[in-house]
C-alpha cells in the first residue's frame, strides 16, 4: 500500500513533490513531500531506508473552490473510516488520494502533515478557519479531549449533511425563477434594441397617428437603442454593489436579513430554514458534551441570518447569569412555541439535544414543504410576467396593423 513519507522540510520556497521508491524489504512504496527541492526529498528518504527511484515536481493545478459540500463529503469519508479502525493519518492518505479536487488535496495534505508532526487535529483544523468554523474545530476539540472522536465526527457529518443540505433546496428553489427572469430580460433587451425599430420604420411609412401604448413601446425602444450600455452597466454595477454591501456591511446585513424574514412565501422559508440550522446546531453542540455557553457562542452564526445571532447573543447572556434556557429563549420573541416547548421538556427531563434535534427534524421537513409550495407558486407567477412583458409589447406593436385593417 502506498505511503507517504514522515519528514517534511520547512523552507520559504518549498514545493511538493511525488516519489517513488523501495523500502528495506523491497516494497514499492509511494508518496508526496513537501520540500524545497529534489534533493531534499532523496536525502530524507535515504534517511528513512527507503532507495528512491524517481522523484518528480507535483504539477500546481488550481482546481474549482473548496466548498462545503466538499468538506461534508470530507468528514463523513473520515468519520465512516475511523470508526472501522483505519488509523487517522492513513485515513487522510485515503482521502486526500480519492479526492477530485486539487485544493482540497493540498489542504488534507497540509493537515495531515501538521497532525503527522504533534499538532493536535482540531489545532491542525483551526489553521485554515476558510473551511472549518469555529463550531467544526470545537466539536473536534471536544471529541480529542474525551476520546470520542469517532463519535463526534459522525454528528459533524450529519449536521454538514444537513445544513448543505438545506441550502441547497432554498437555492434550488430560487435558481428557475432567477434564471427565467434573467432569460426574459434578455429577451426584452433584444426585442427592443432589433425588433421594434425595424416596425418603426415601418410605421413611419403609414403617416398615420400612432396608438399611445405603440408610442410607448417606440420611446422605450429609442431608450434602449441610446442607452443600451448604460442600462446593462447600471444593472450589473448595481446587483454587484449591491450584494457587495449586503456582505461587507453589517448595518445593510441586518436590514436585510429583517426584511428576508418578512417577504410573503420566501420570507417563512428563510425562517423554517434558519431555525433548522440554529436548532440543529445546539443538538449537535450540546450533544457533545460542549457547555451550553460555549455551545451558544457558535449557534446563533450558524443560522445564517444576523437576527437569530443577535437573539443567541441575548440568551447567551441571560443564561450566563442563570437564567433558564426556556425562558431567555422566549424573551428574544423569536421562537415559535413549539420549538419553546421543546426546549422546555428537555431541559425538564435532561434530554436537551434529543428535543432540540427532534424540533430540527421537524423544521427540516417543514423547509422540504416550503421548498417544494414554493416552486409551484413561482412557476405561475414566472409565466404571468413574461406574459404580461412579450405579450404587451407584441399587442402594442401589432395595434397600428390591426387600425390599418380596420380603416381598409
Amino acid at each position: 500500500m502506498a505511503t507517504s513519507a514522515s519528514t517534511t522540510t520547512k523552507g520559504v520556497n518549498e514545493q511538493v513533490f511525488e516519489w517513488e521508491g523501495k523500502d528495506r524489504n523491497g516494497k514499492v512504496v509511494r508518496g508526496e513531500m513537501r520540500a524545497g527541492g529534489e534533493a531534499m526529498v532523496s536525502a530524507s528518504l535515504r534517511r528513512q531506508g527507503i532507495l528512491v527511484s524517481r522523484v518528480k515536481k507535483r504539477r500546481s493545478s488550481g482546481g474549482r473552490a473548496i466548498k462545503q459540500k466538499d468538506i461534508a463529503v470530507f468528514t463523513r469519508q473520515l468519520a465512516t473510516m475511523m470508526r472501522a479502525g483505519v488509523p487517522m493519518l492513513q485515513s487522510f492518505d485515503i482521502v486526500g488520494r480519492g479526492a477530485t479536487n486539487p485544493r482540497l488535496t493540498k489542504l488534507l495534505n497540509d493537515i495531515r502533515q501538521d497532525v503527522e508532526t504533534g499538532t493536535s487535529l482540531s489545532a491542525s483544523f483551526r489553521k485554515h478557519p476558510l473551511y472549518f468554523d469555529a463550531l467544526y474545530c470545537n466539536l473536534v476539540e471536544a471529541g480529542e479531549s474525551g476520546g470520542i472522536l469517532e463519535q463526534l465526527l459522525d454528528r459533524l457529518a450529519i449536521y454538514q449533511e444537513k445544513t448543505v443540505a438545506i441550502k441547497q433546496k432554498i437555492k434550488g428553489a430560487l435558481t428557475y425563477p432567477i434564471a427565467v427572469l434573467v432569460v426574459a430580460f434578455a429577451v426584452l433587451a433584444v426585442i427592443m434594441i432589433f425588433v421594434v425599430p425595424a416596425f418603426k420604420d415601418v410605421f413611419t411609412s403609414f403617416g398615420a397617428e400612432l396608438p399611445a401604448p405603440t408610442m410607448f413601446v417606440i420611446a422605450l425602444s429609442e431608450f434602449f437603442v441610446s442607452y443600451w450600455y448604460l442600462i446593462f452597466g447600471v444593472i450589473g454595477g448595481g446587483t454587484y454593489f449591491f450584494f457587495q454591501s449586503w456582505k461587507r456591511s453589517e448595518s445593510m446585513q441586518r436590514t436585510m436579513d429583517r426584511l428576508l424574514l418578512k417577504v410573503p412565501v420566501f420570507g417563512d422559508l428563510m425562517y423554517k430554514s434558519a431555525m433548522a440550522r440554529w436548532t440543529r446546531t445546539l443538538a449537535t453542540m450540546f450533544a457533545a458534551g460542549v457547555p451550553l455557553v460555549e455551545a451558544l457562542d457558535s449557534v446563533g452564526g450558524a443560522a445564517g441570518n444576523i437576527v437569530f445571532a443577535e437573539a443567541t447573543e441575548k440568551i447567551q447572556r441571560d443564561v450566563s447569569t442563570g437564567t433558564a434556557l426556556t425562558a431567555s429563549m422566549q424573551s428574544t420573541g423569536i421562537f415559535p412555541v413549539m420549538v419553546l416547548q421543546m426546549a422546555g421538556i428537555g431541559e425538564e427531563s435532561g434530554s436537551l439535544d434529543h428535543m432540540l434535534g427532534k424540533a430540527a427534524e421537524f423544521y427540516e421537513e417543514e423547509v422540504d414543504e416550503a421548498v417544494k409550495s414554493l416552486s409551484s407558486l413561482m412557476e405561475p407567477f414566472v409565466i404571468v410576467i413574461l406574459g404580461t412583458l412579450i405579450g404587451g409589447i407584441v399587442v402594442a406593436m401589432y395595434l397600428p396593423i390591426f387600425k390599418l385593417g380596420q380603416v381598409v
